[in-house]
């Protein structure tokens, strides 16, 4: 059953980001990296963040449908609201292979673009640390720093094209429609609640998948990195008070 109100459709990223500012403060995204980083992003932060980063998308990009978008990041938040973003303007996810910069795509959107050189793609450099003010490292000529760029565009969407259901919405090898991208993400997620998930490796659907499928049912998902994952494992004191601290209604961690 639904967790929204009767009549109120939930099929596309639209729908959802409208819905989950009905409580603006709630947290929706958090995340645990490694040496202590602690992100949170409420509804209304959220829908802030993908609005900016789809706003960013058309105006430079023209992205829309038929768009193909590289994210070639590991699982994080950034990753959720590029994903998002990408979603929200009806152009396609695509994920990397063992050979990414090899992939068919429009816009690369990455934190290694030194392997996305001279392959013909328009490149988005991504700093995953929250407080980056740009991009720590090599670019190639013309790529675009997402960490100040993003900052630039407005809290509120200004225009996205209309998402097409039947075009692609994911491709990792297997593709999959708008149409169907909540229901591959609820197959996905599998709980309800306030998950605590590691992140998924860089190229695995389900680093998107898991935590659409939890907001997609009025939820949240909490993401630890791999290494703090593994020290949450081996520290069930530690493990303990971060259920309790944040709420955790299904501990997933593995």
């Amino acid at each position: 059953m639904s967790p929204y109100p009767e009549g109120v459709p939930e099929t596309t990223i639209a729908d959802l980001l409208t819905l989950l500012t009905r409580e603006p403060g709630r947290p929706r995204i958090t995340w645990y990296g490694d040496d202590g980083e602690r992100v949170e992003l409420s509804g209304a932060v959220l829908e802030n963040w993908v609005n900016k980063t789809a706003n960013l998308l058309v105006e430079e990009f023209d992205a829309g449908p038929g768009t193909r978008v590289l994210l070639d990041l590991p699982g994080h938040w950034r990753t959720v609201v590029w994903a998002l973003a990408v979603w929200r303007v009806g152009a396609c996810v695509v994920l990397p292979d063992d050979a990414a910069d090899h992939v068919p795509s429009d816009v690369v959107v990455t934190d290694r673009p030194g392997a996305h050189h001279d392959r013909g793609h328009q490149v988005v450099a991504v700093a995953l640390p929250a407080l980056a003010r740009s991009f720590d490292g090599e670019r190639p000529a013309g790529s675009l720093d997402a960490a100040g760029a993003v900052m630039t565009y407005a809290d509120v969407l200004q225009w996205a094209p209309a998402v097409q259901p039947d075009e692609p919405g994911l491709d990792d090898g297997t593709v999959v429609p708008h149409a169907s991208l909540r229901d591959e993400a609820l197959l996905a997620s599998g709980t309800t609640g306030r998950a605590l998930r590691t992140a998924r490796p860089r190229g695995d659907r389900r680093a998107l998948l898991e935590p659409l499928g939890d907001l997609a049912t009025d939820g949240s998902s909490v993401l630890a990195s791999p290494a703090t994952s593994e020290a949450l494992r081996a520290d069930d004191a530690r493990r303990q008070r971060l259920v309790d601290s944040e709420r955790i209604t299904a501990d997933l961690v593995s």
